[in-house]
């Protein structure tokens, strides 16, 4: 049975008086940031009314880098004083490994996650490390299942529904996906990426999928033969950018007319998914938040569709950020602070 947000929250008893105001706030707008971590992901939401999504933190260590880098968007460029949602894609170090660090630093009201296994066969150090995102949880983490859907306090309501989650997927309803036949399948991935969350926002007309690691064989099981996410108009690209995911089952379905994708200069922003994603009918623009090193300049995104050009050593770390009118009508996408603003209209619904 699908939950509300509002009633999950009273049971945990999260107060929210103490939130700051926010760009969102002051302006009316649903903002989405893409933080640059070098190859992981955090994506932070903030909706009209101030309240914050954190999806994903990226690595540890770095001498804090993935974390300051965090902690500057959501304090220096959101305005931000808490985090109230802290949210785990997936247990790969490089969406989960900031999150203890992020509680010590800022509040966070409540952590959610696909519920936490005994063990993760890829990873031996995962017991030292889950043990510390259960300490910053207090252990009250909440699991999220494929189904669930919540609305924020917004107007428009801010909504998600969780697509995918430790394997499963929604039911498959909803009009027939014309791509399906497209879906060539690949070996079982017995990896935690196929288990990965993914969330559809919905802000007025306006719709954001993210998928975080979520690999192949799940994303065609999802769209096909039948299509129940439908049209977006922003798409985090899955998993970097790589190969094993992306499916141009799931993409090609989508049709999303604007793509960030979160890849590192040597991580990610596959050949393949490149081409996928040019292939799509309706797509405008796709940003990166990197170039490919290992790429020539014609085969990813235009140079001012790049937010950071240089290697990890030398890298700024510039984030992308997209917009959401108040009417849910339109958004623009724009690199960092001082990057120019492009915008898009929102598909009728």
């Amino acid at each position: 049975m699908p939950r509300r947000w509002s009633a999950v929250l009273l049971a945990l008893v999260v107060s929210f008086a103490a939130r700051s105001v926010s760009a969102g706030a002051e302006d009316g707008r649903f903002d989405l940031y893409f933080i640059d971590v070098e190859g992981g992901a955090a994506t932070l939401l903030v909706t009209p009314d101030g309240e914050s999504v954190l999806i994903d933190s990226g690595y540890p260590g770095n001498q804090g880098r993935d974390l300051n880098r965090i902690l500057h968007v959501v304090r220096d460029v959101a305005r931000l004083n808490r985090i109230d949602h802290a949210v785990v894609s997936h247990w790969h170090l490089d969406h989960y490994g900031n999150h203890a660090a992020l509680a010590g630093q800022i509040p966070i009201g409540a952590f959610w996650d696909r519920g936490i296994p005994d063990a993760l066969e890829e990873d031996r150090q995962f017991p030292d490390r889950i043990a510390q995102y259960r300490a910053a949880a207090q252990n009250q983490s909440r699991t999220l299942r494929a189904g669930d859907s919540f609305q924020f306090d917004s107007q428009p309501p801010l909504t998600v529904k969780i697509l995918t989650a430790s394997r499963e997927v929604v039911p498959n309803v909803g009009p027939p996906n014309p791509h399906a036949e497209k879906h060539q399948p690949q070996p079982e991935d017995p990896s935690d990426n196929a288990a990965s969350l993914s969330l559809l926002f919905g802000f007025g007309d306006f719709r954001f999928l993210c998928c975080g690691d979520l690999t192949w064989n799940v994303e065609a099981q999802l769209v096909t033969p039948n299509n129940p996410v439908g049209l977006v108009d922003l798409f985090m690209v899955t998993h970097h950018g790589l190969n094993v995911s992306n499916n141009p089952v799931l993409v090609h379905a989508i049709d999303p007319v604007v793509t960030v994708m979160c890849n590192g200069p040597k991580k990610g922003g596959a050949p393949e998914t490149l081409a996928t994603l040019r292939g799509v009918a309706s797509l405008k623009a796709m940003y990166q938040l990197h170039r490919n090193v290992d790429l020539p300049e014609d085969a990813q995104a235009p140079p001012s569709y790049i937010a950071n050009s240089d290697p990890t050593e030398n890298c700024s770390g510039r984030w992308v950020k997209a917009s959401v009118a108040p009417d849910g009508k339109s958004y623009t996408v724009q690199i960092d602070v001082d990057g120019r603003k492009d915008e898009y209209a929102t598909r009728p619904r």
